[in-house]
């Protein structure tokens, strides 16, 4: 029907090169640490590939998300001829920038896997998913980097899936920084204190919050190397010091792509991740 055939070589295991296959694709204009970050805590039998999408003007704006959502299926094509058992997005801004609303973006979802045979998973709906799963109904927001038209917009597409979302704030909202310009200056790495500090804040203006959220896929230097490290590497720690789970899209994003696949990390993980069993 939907005039779609999945190369039929990939259904044998021995014309594959790993027994489990994920593509991610990242934002145009963004070197992506979610493969690296996806491969460090998977099975040795899981490998991945990256598909950067094209925009060459591409300034990080939400209009041009929405003007460019069908490079997503472009994405999944490529992905499903090259033999992808799922298909990750990261990024969190494009569920919401092309309003489709939460129903939409589940059945565009569900659409995309069908046609190409692939299941495609985006991270913006993952935190949906993770949070149903978790059932947690109250929750707060850490937007981080994100300017508030971003974060708005999370805020708008967590309320539509039935979430209170009892506070959320980036980090010019919560006095880190004078500007949002300042902000963006940093190109979403900051030192790792921040990270801390921005979660006590959260939880400080929303005590009863069932979980905290982070937006996006911010990076924290630790001062010791100096390297970048997502959310994902200091949930557990945060986990233990606000006593509620800790989600990101980052954390929701792998934890839907273990969830298809069957699989669990390898690795000591957050309480979302490691709720899993492979």
């Amino acid at each position: 029907m939907t005039g779609y055939e999945k190369p039929a070589h990939w259904a044998d295991p021995r014309n594959k090169l790993f027994p489990y296959q994920v593509g991610f694709t990242a934002p145009p204009h963004d070197f992506d640490a979610a493969p690296s970050d996806f491969l460090r805590m998977a099975p040795r039998s899981v490998g991945v590939h990256g598909w950067m999408l094209h925009v060459p003007d591409y300034g990080h704006r939400l209009d041009q998300r929405k003007r460019n959502f069908s490079l997503l299926e472009d994405f999944v094509h490529c992905m499903a001829n090259n033999g992808a058992d799922v298909c990750a997005q990261v990024g969190s801004n494009w569920v919401h920038a092309g309003d489709l609303g939460v129903e939409g973006i589940g059945r565009h979802c569900e659409a995309l896997s069908e046609k190409y045979q692939t299941p495609f998973h985006m991270a913006g709906y993952a935190m949906v998913e993770a949070l149903r799963d978790r059932n947690a109904g109250r929750v707060a927001l850490n937007a981080c980097y994100h300017p508030r038209s971003w974060y708005r917009g999370t805020v708008a597409f967590l309320e539509d899936a039935g979430f209170e979302v009892l506070w959320a704030g980036n980090f010019h909202d919560q006095g880190w920084f004078a500007s949002q310009e300042e902000v963006d200056r940093c190109i979403w790495c900051f030192d790792e204190e921040l990270l801390w500090k921005s979660f006590d804040h959260t939880a400080e203006q929303a005590p009863n919050a069932e979980a905290y959220l982070i937006n996006g896929m911010s990076n924290y230097r630790r001062p010791s190397d100096g390297l970048a490290q997502r959310p994902l590497h200091h949930t557990a720690a945060l986990e233990e010091r606000l006593g509620r789970p800790v989600i990101g899209h980052d954390t929701a994003l792998y934890w839907r792509i273990f969830k298809t696949l069957g699989l669990a990390p390898v690795t000591p993980q957050g309480s979302l991740l490691s709720s899993l069993t492979g």
